[in-house]
């Protein structure tokens, strides 16, 4: 079985074994918190929160048009015809979208940190095709001449290290220059507290959550009589659906309640540190994880501003350059380029849109057709002209009083 073959394999498997976190635990080393949890990409991603913000991201960044430009002097056009243009603006591969790869990025990304494709390439060394790899089942490394190799696991067990002719690697920011940091991996005590005060609120919701007690006597109770009493309680009255149900005391035990106070634990003020602790790991506002407390109508606009240029626009920039690198054949380096438009975010934004398209317009940076091509409209006649504002041009028209004595 070939290499690329491999890759193709079509029969449902299950997803490889992450090699990195096998030999940890095969040599104690976990990725486990001071509390004692195991903190996994799958663990993190049940916490809501994190499933939220990572949500938001890999969607964002899923709904913008990226597409391939072909610059040729000062002049710069949409090069549809090239082979990476369809990977990047149509599917990479006969069995994704350019939606799902990118959101698929971005979560490997978020998560571990680093994105690996395999690339299939046509005639003349073209890239025609990328394969999203497993994260955990690529291992990078430098050879002996300090060039990248990836030594990787395929679902059959065997292995082969790859160059970097052959594997497309985005990562985020890293130590070494290599491998990416795993936001999960290092945020690890923060997602594991999340989870704790999760697993809290649930246990105390399941055990009757409102009040609890104890029940007391005067007399010792046999272990029997005991062991009786506690099975009787616990089926009768534990749980919401026994909650109300009345007590049934015998030999002279009484119960005595003790009130339990969510807020005088701290639980909820923990939950909502934790959950403003991870929008920040993200870099997400918290109002779009359904955290609206602090939002208001003067700072939620300056928010989304934000979560577009300190959150979207590094993860543009780092698959924008590495597309540039990765994907083009060294001869058209320089002449495409990548690049993803931001402006896919106001779709949703009629009025916006419209008001910027009429500031374009005015100040001759967009002409009409421009604008209706980005709306899918067909330009119309006369459509193409840019205006020029009479203030602004270096001839400006004569005054009246001119014109009345030229024509005189």
């Amino acid at each position: 079985m070939g290499l690329f073959d491999r890759f193709r394999r079509t029969k449902s498997e299950a997803s490889p074994i992450d090699t990195a976190e096998k030999l940890a635990r095969e040599v104690g080393l976990t990725w486990e918190s001071v509390s004692g949890r195991s903190v996994s990409v799958n663990q993190a991603m049940r916490l809501t929160t994190v499933f939220g913000c990572i949500r938001v991201l890999s969607e964002s960044m899923g709904m913008l048009p990226c597409r391939l430009m072909h610059r040729d002097g000062r002049s710069r056009k949409v090069a549809y015809d090239h082979p990476v243009h369809r990977l990047l603006s149509v599917a990479p591969n006969e069995f994704m979208t350019a939606q799902e790869f990118m959101e698929q990025l971005i979560l490997c990304l978020a998560t571990r940190g680093n994105f690996y494709a395999y690339k299939v390439r046509g005639l003349g060394g073209q890239v025609v095709e990328l394969l999203p790899m497993f994260p955990g089942s690529v291992r990078p490394k430098l050879d002996e001449q300090w060039n990248p190799v990836y030594e990787v696991t395929f679902r059959d067990g065997s292995t082969d290290v790859l160059s970097q002719r052959e594997i497309w690697h985005v990562r985020l920011m890293s130590l070494d220059g290599l491998v990416g940091l795993s936001p999960i991996g290092y945020a690890r005590e923060a997602i594991a507290l999340g989870l704790d005060t999760e697993e809290h609120g649930a246990q105390l919701f399941k055990n009757g959550a409102v009040t609890t007690g104890v029940l007391h006597t005067d007399q010792t109770l046999t272990d029997a009589a005991y062991k009786r009493l506690r099975t009787d309680f616990e089926e009768r009255h534990q749980g919401l659906s026994n909650n109300h149900r009345p007590l049934i005391l015998e030999g002279g035990l009484k119960w005595q309640s003790v009130a339990l106070n969510a807020e005088d634990s701290q639980f909820l003020e923990t939950r909502k540190f934790q959950r403003d602790e991870i929008c920040a790991i993200f870099r997400v506002p918290p109002h779009l994880v359904a955290n609206l407390e602090k939002a208001t109508f003067s700072n939620i606009e300056h928010q989304g501003i934000n979560f577009i240029n300190y959150a979207l626009v590094p993860y543009m920039t780092r698959i924008e350059q590495r597309a540039n690198i990765g994907l083009l054949r060294a001869e058209d380096a320089g002449r495409y380029y990548a690049k993803f438009n931001a402006g896919g975010l106001m779709r949703g934004d009629l009025k916006s849109r419209y008001e910027s398209y009429g500031r374009g317009i005015q100040w001759g940076i967009l002409s009409p057709n421009d604008c209706r091509e980005l709306e899918d409209l067909n330009p119309r006649d006369g459509g193409d002209i840019y205006l020029t504002p009479t203030n602004m041009t270096t001839k400006p028209e004569g005054s009246d009083d001119e014109k009345a004595s030229e024509a005189a």
